[in-house]
């Protein structure tokens, strides 16, 4: 959790899906209610399938995700001209990601896409591995109800 004498910080898992733009959102509204920090984080890994072009490196992925990232955050949050943001793009597994880059937030917010093996368990397996391992409180945000 944050020491508490900076200002509060939201964690914010981004993939360009509508859900995470919805939690995108939801963050950044909370953000400005709370004056906190919003840290937007976008997990990558460079793909294990054939038909990459051979020249192809760990750069040139980090920086495509990197400008997704910025993309993501520019179209969602052009209402928010003047909110802190602080956006990071990391190398891993995005659960993983996110409950690393948590541990020094106030609130982690993660979208869900709602695939889950039955109707009562509708979280996706990055949000449920990021409500079980989270320091801090975790929101799931449903596409749709941001």
């Amino acid at each position: 959790m944050n020491d508490r004498t900076s200002p509060p910080l939201i964690v914010v898992g981004v993939d360009g899906s509508e859900a995470s733009r919805a939690a995108l959102r939801w963050a950044a509204r909370q953000a400005e209610l709370t004056g906190a920090q919003l840290r937007p984080v976008q997990a990558w890994r460079l793909p294990t399938t054939y038909g990459m072009p051979a020249d192809y490196s760990d750069t040139d992925f980090e920086k495509q995700t990197r400008d997704n990232l910025r993309r993501t955050v520019e179209e969602t949050l052009g209402e928010h001209p003047d909110l802190p943001v602080d956006p990071r793009v990391v190398e891993g597994h995005p659960a993983a990601v996110l409950t690393d880059t948590a541990r020094e937030a106030d609130l982690l917010v993660v979208g869900s896409h709602g695939h889950g093996a039955f109707a009562g368990m509708l979280l996706g397996s990055v949000s449920h591995h990021c409500v079980h391992h989270a320091t801090c409180p975790v929101l799931v945000v449903r596409a749709g109800n941001a």
